[in-house]
């Protein structure tokens, strides 16, 4: 396919994403279904022209005057890719497959290339409904954090000390590029390609020999902030696919016990083959099995509880820009009630002396510093680690400068960590 016809495709693809209000991924897939003369490049291509704009979808259509699919791509490939005004009108020729030739109007939009007068949440990229929220996380850098968060994310991997040291992760990956992690003692970052193409690590010996698992260098630093002791007893109340429960496995050799489960017995599955190929033996996972109480022997044993609640995942907009406008501000009101039920059950499972890790991929204070708040006020019983004193017993002092001005715990965002937006509160239960 011609560049152009690329262009045409990112057009009907962004249709059927609004039209149908469905996820990118399933309207690429129609897309390429649909099109099988289209190659490999030609779909990772027009994947990658959907994704950018999602990314700068507001800033896009307030330079044109107009959300249509065709207005945001224009948009896109000026703000986005940097592309002069007759180079696009050269795209859109109308021959053939490309675009229809640009109107008076938009040649003024794309020349003019103006975000003057913009309000905080258009030139942050992010949806008007969270322009107070991100307002109250972040004061005057709540745009500079919405552009961060509307940058291309890296690859970040995590080397598992169960199989091998970062030094024998680096050697393996050396041909992808493969750097330290700034923070993570545990992480490594592939380089995106000149594309913004990741490459394909499921074909890489070291992933599939369980050296290495994706994940993101800010979820591994809250996993390392549980600081989870060899030997010790450890639930993990949220554990989806297992990504936490593996972190926490490899930094307790495989010692003490992890019981890992979740309210949906279904985002369980992926952690069985991802704990096999770890090479974990201390996880037992336990489905949930109707009206059953398959934690009832677990009251009051645990040395640490983890809860990675469920949120809006604000965090993680970079890496799903689809996520940023299809969530709605009802679904903030839906996360909370779930946040309040996970913390109090989390609490009953807690021994005297133990502690409970609150964990979101949120920037909210809504369901990361007020949601803590709110519990230690029904549990006095439990008090909160300062940051210093959590980052102390990490073992990662750099990160005592990342504590929460609104509240107990710590703060990871794109533009002040690099990383994933993360909070992390640990509370302590008194004996």
């Amino acid at each position: 396919m011609i560049p152009a016809a690329r262009v045409s495709a990112a057009f009907e693809v962004l249709a059927d994403m609004f039209d149908r209000k469905r996820p990118a991924s399933d309207a690429l897939k129609d897309w390429g279904l649909s099109h099988r003369f289209a190659g490999s490049k030609d779909r990772a291509a027009i994947g990658s022209l959907v994704f950018d704009v999602l990314r700068r979808r507001a800033s896009c259509g307030y330079l044109m005057h107009d959300q249509s699919p065709r207005a945001l791509t224009l948009g896109m490939l000026r703000l986005v890719r940097g592309m002069e005004v007759d180079a696009i009108s050269d795209l859109c020729s109308g021959e053939g497959h490309a675009p229809a030739a640009l109107s008076a109007a938009e040649r003024d939009a794309l020349t003019a290339a103006s975000l003057k007068d913009a309000p905080t949440w258009v030139l942050g990229d992010y949806p008007e409904w969270a322009a107070p929220l991100l307002q109250s996380a972040f004061g005057e850098s709540a745009a500079e954090e919405g552009q961060a968060l509307a940058m291309r994310a890296p690859v970040d991997l995590r080397v598992n000390r169960l199989k091998g040291d970062r030094a024998k992760a680096l050697a393996a990956l050396s041909h992808l590029g493969a750097t330290e992690t700034p923070l993570s003692p545990d992480g490594l970052r592939i380089p995106l390609g000149a594309d913004g193409r990741s490459p394909v690590l499921s074909a890489e010996p070291s992933y599939a020999k369980g050296l290495v698992e994706i994940q993101d260098e800010g979820s591994q630093l809250a996993s390392l902030l549980c600081a989870p002791q060899p030997g010790q007893q450890v639930l993990d109340l949220c554990a989806g696919g297992g990504g936490k429960t593996l972190a926490l496995a490899a930094k307790m050799d495989n010692r003490g016990q992890i019981y890992s489960t979740d309210a949906d017995g279904r985002r369980l599955m992926p952690i069985f083959p991802r704990l096999e190929r770890a090479g974990v033996r201390n996880a037992q996972v336990r489905a949930p099995k109707g009206t059953q109480d398959i934690l009832h022997d677990l009251v009051g044993r645990c040395d640490l509880v983890v809860v990675d609640a469920p949120c809006t995942g604000s965090g993680t907009w970079r890496r799903n820009p689809d996520a940023k406008w299809r969530t709605r501000p009802n679904a903030l009101e839906q996360r909370i009630l779930e946040q309040k039920q996970v913390l109090r059950s989390a609490a009953r499972y807690v021994k005297a002396g133990g502690a409970l890790a609150y964990i979101t991929c949120s920037l909210f204070r809504e369901e990361n510093e007020d949601r803590v708040t709110e519990f230690l006020s029904e549990h006095p019983d439990f008090l909160p680690r300062d940051a210093a004193h959590m980052a102390r017993v990490a073992n990662m002092p750099q990160l005592a400068d990342l504590g929460s001005a609104f509240g107990p715990g710590i703060r990871l965002s794109p533009r002040r960590t690099g990383t994933d937006g993360f909070y992390v509160a640990i509370l302590v239960r008194q004996g």
